[in-house]
């Protein structure tokens, strides 16, 4: 069977949800052959399991896309949904599986890490603390982890406590203190992870589209009203950073070749840099009351880093579970 058509795959899902009674997804592999994939094989493949997205809320945006995906094919009095303070919970019982995200935005420590109120003016970290986190997820079967907007903001490194009176803080730079994150994160996955149990991953950075002018708009001009995605196969937004990227695949490199951790790079960038209409742009949850100045110009407080569901995160999700086939 050669490629499938957009026209022809449409059909073939419908069709299959008709006959299966089932909610199906279509992945392509390889040339462009489809896989067919119910998402009660997905639940089989977590039963017994624990599946646990680390990171921000781009990544609460996955396990969203995923908890969508599979709660409909979960009996309701056979699912449960736990909140504990940055941990939320998906328990499907008939499969004894279960779906968390966990908030932590920079993976390591800092003054960011409360899942509600974490809207602070300057942002501090200790690059070297992991444990206060990684406790909450050290017994996953799968870890998804991400983190990479936060890093890109005015960060501050804190050696020592958050209560030492002796602390001393310092500003390293956005590459090195990822740097020195991702090895942090890095040392603790060699030290706890079992390598025989647990299969990891990282999501690469997901772009956002805040600079028009890069596609053809005019200065200042964002996602906002975008109805299409990028015409340039080529695309590749200036927020989205290359150096960053390569640190992440040196870390993973680095667990698989002499850490013996069964590592992954999820690399969702390129996909995702030409969907610049996917965004939730105005449609999105406000914090604040708008002023009237937001309300006559909309483009002020569009979100373009986020995604619309059911969206983007989806195929992440799809990709994620290529992956979950070989555990």
């Amino acid at each position: 069977m050669g490629p499938i058509v957009p026209s022809f795959r449409f059909w073939m899902m419908e069709w299959l949800v008709k006959i299966t009674g089932e909610k199906t997804l279509i992945i392509s592999i390889g040339n462009g052959n489809p896989m067919i994939v119910t998402f009660q094989a997905m639940l089989e493949k977590l039963r017994n399991k624990r599946l646990v997205y680390v990171g921000d809320s781009l990544n609460r945006n996955q396990w969203v896309s995923l908890v969508c995906m599979l709660e409909s094919s979960i009996h309701t009095h056979l699912k449960q949904v736990h909140f504990n303070g940055s941990l939320v919970t998906l328990k499907a019982i008939e499969y004894n599986a279960t779906i968390d995200f966990y908030w932590a935005p920079l993976l390591v420590e800092s003054n960011c890490d409360d899942a509600w109120h974490h809207r602070v003016k300057d942002r501090v970290l200790r690059v070297d603390s992991i444990e206060k986190h990684a406790r909450f997820w050290e017994d996953a079967d799968v870890l998804v982890f991400n983190s990479y907007l936060w890093w890109r903001l005015d960060l501050t490194v804190l050696w020592g406590s958050f209560e030492s009176a002796d602390a001393k803080y310092e500003q390293l730079g956005m590459l090195r203190t990822y740097e020195l994150g991702l090895q942090t994160w890095a040392d603790w996955l060699d030290t706890h992870v079992n390598r025989t149990k647990t299969r990891v991953f990282f999501v690469s950075m997901s772009p956002t589209h805040s600079r028009g002018e890069e596609w053809g708009k005019a200065e200042g001009e964002n996602c906002y009203n975008e109805t299409e995605p990028m015409p340039n196969a080529e695309y590749w937004g200036s927020e989205s950073s290359p150096g960053m990227m390569r640190l992440v695949e040196a870390a993973i490199k680095k667990l698989n070749e002499k850490s013996g951790v069964k590592a992954d790079l999820l690399n969702i960038t390129q996909l995702s840099e030409y969907r610049k209409e996917a965004h939730p742009s105005i449609y999105r949850k406000h914090w604040d009351p708008l002023t009237k100045e937001q309300l006559e110009n909309p483009s002020s407080y569009a979100d373009c880093s986020h995604w619309c569901l059911p969206g983007v995160p989806d195929v992440w999700n799809h990709f994620l579970y290529v992956y979950l086939l070989y555990l």
